[in-house]
């Protein structure tokens, strides 16, 4: 509750934290906010023909199947790794004034949610063009989306607090995401290993999960009620965590900026 009254009581430093983090993002970029909705539109074409061609999936469908799992990723990928450097990023301002420190790694995954609900009109575009219509459930498609904010959440405040200490984790945890995207199943379907030994690699992954459910909902089928459940409890468990850890280690910063 401390954390969120801050958030409260500074909500105007916020938001303009949330700000300059777009600005900063495009910066000396001719395209700015439209590259947001153009680079994932690149990506499923590329990842469509290269990995359409090698598993022989030519069916319209599959694009908007790796195009929805690549946003999910792309969205936990960019807000965790932001996350991560926002506090010495921020280093001359932690320094002069205080500022709460929980700002900087929320403000962090704030405004890469921002630059996500932009690239959905993307989503939406080329589910209508490739015979993908909205059904009643995708009004369930907020689910898997809070999910993933709390989950992202968690995540960078962990990271934001062991990178200020360990500069090194910043490469560390790129070698991670590449582990973590290929077990997302981004660009292959899932059932080729639904019955093989490896398949609870998938299941044990959070994000797997909230990508799954968030496909179901855009395709008109039901949530996997254990995913559900599973990511959920892992979100929660992991935004505790990540405000315990945070909260601990938030003093001793200054020593290390």
């Amino acid at each position: 509750m401390t954390g969120i009254k801050e958030l409260y009581r500074y909500r105007n430093l916020f938001s303009e934290l949330v700000r300059k983090g777009i600005v900063l993002k495009y910066r000396r970029s001719y395209l700015g906010v439209v590259w947001s909705m153009i680079e994932p539109l690149l990506t499923m074409m590329v990842l469509t023909v290269v990995f359409g061609t090698l598993l022989g999936h030519h069916e319209k469908a599959f694009s908007v199947y790796i195009l929805s799992g690549r946003l999910i990723y792309s969205l936990f990928s960019q807000s965790t790794t932001a996350a991560l450097k926002s506090i010495r990023q921020n280093e001359g301002l932690i320094k002069k004034v205080y500022v709460p420190k929980i700002l900087y790694p929320v403000s962090a995954v704030v405004f890469n949610y921002v630059l996500f609900i932009i690239s959905l009109i993307v989503l939406a575009g080329v589910s209508l063009v490739l015979g993908v219509y909205p059904t009643k459930k995708l009004l369930l498609i907020i689910i898997p989306l809070a999910i993933l904010f709390i989950f992202s959440v968690g995540a960078g405040l962990v990271l934001s607090t062991l990178g200020t200490f360990f500069r090194d984790l910043e490469y560390l945890w790129n070698v991670a995401l590449m582990l973590v995207m290929y077990t997302c199943a981004i660009f292959y379907y899932p059932d080729a290993i639904l019955h093989s030994d490896v398949y609870w690699i998938l299941k044990m992954n959070p994000l797997f999960c909230i990508i799954a459910n968030f496909r179901s909902c855009l395709f008109g089928g039901n949530m996997d009620m254990w995913m559900l459940g599973y990511s959920s409890i892992f979100a929660v468990f992991t935004l505790i965590l990540g405000y315990w850890i945070f909260e601990k280690n938030k003093n001793k910063f200054i020593l290390y900026l």
